[in-house]
Formats: C-alpha cells, structure tokens, sequence
C-alpha cells in the first residue's frame, strides 16, 4: 500500500517532469528558429526521455494503487541570448530536476517505502548523467566560441542523436 504523502509527491514529480519536456520543445524551437537542426534534435530527444520519466512514475503510481492527479503546467521560456545560455538554462533545471528526485528519496524513506526507494534509484543515477551531458554541451559550447566551423560540427553531431528507450 502507498501512502498519500508518497502518491501526492509522485504525482508532483510528475508534473515536474511533464514540464521539463515543455520547457525542452521550446528549446527546440529555438535551436529551430536559430538554423540549429542538430541542437534542436538534442532537445527534441530530451523531451522524448523526459515524457518517459514522467510516464515510468505514472505507470509506478497506478501500479502501487495511487491515484493520478495530473496539473497545470506552466509556460516555458522560449527566448535565449545564444545557445551557451540554453544550456547554462538546461544545466540548471537538470540541478533542480535533482534536487527534485532527491526530495522524493526522502519522502520514500521517511514513509519506509522500500519499494519507492528502489524505483527512485534508476533517476537518482539518471541525473548523474543528465547533469553530466550539460556540464559537458557547456565546456565545448565555451571552448568552440563563435567559430562558426566548429559549431556546424557539433550540430552535425547532435544531429544524429536518437531516443533509446531505456531498459529498467
């Protein structure tokens, strides 16, 4: 049995999510709207594992017994200086999405929900490695500058980026 503490932060995750994936496909637009094709794809996947994370702690919550309580979700930014902005913005939302997941650990320990605790292992190391590719997008954004020849390289790269669905 789930307890109404434990299906009331769920259900707030999940709406935290659902908004990441919002706050994503604007992202995209505007890597669109710049002639940025490449980046945007990097964004669209984004939004494609974050509406995977919203809907893996769906299915969790209907499956424990929960009851779904979806919620607005308010609108995204949708204007940015220059793409190291994007990502400086990505970066810190990854760090919030964290500290997020982090507050749900510790709902599920406080409520002694071992099988909560175990779900939420999968994210807590998924945002290790969220928090990792923006870090990373960050350091070769700065280094690269303007150069022009540079950054067609990287949005040739990210072109070619695809959605995998995980298998947890």
């Amino acid at each position: 049995m789930i307890t109404q503490k434990m299906v009331d932060a769920f259900n707030y995750q999940i709406n935290r999510e659902l908004y990441s994936a919002y706050l994503y496909l604007s992202m995209s637009a505007y890597c669109s709207e710049i002639g940025l094709s490449g980046f945007a794809n990097w964004f669209s996947v984004q939004v494609q594992e974050e509406s995977f994370h919203a809907r893996r702690m769906y299915d969790y919550l209907l499956e424990r017994g929960g009851k779904i309580a979806l919620g607005d979700i308010e609108k995204p930014e949708s204007e940015w200086k220059n793409l190291t902005e994007v990502y400086e913005q990505t970066l810190s939302h990854e760090e919030y999405v964290t500290s997020l997941i982090n507050k749900l650990a510790d709902v599920a320990e406080e409520e002694k929900d071992r099988a909560a605790m175990s779900f939420l292992q999968w994210f807590i190391d998924e945002q290790v490695e969220e928090e990792n590719n923006a870090r990373d997008i960050i350091a070769k954004l700065k280094l690269i500058g303007e150069s022009g020849n540079a950054l067609y390289a990287l949005d040739k790269e990210f072109a070619a980026r695809v959605f995998v669905q995980p298998t947890v």
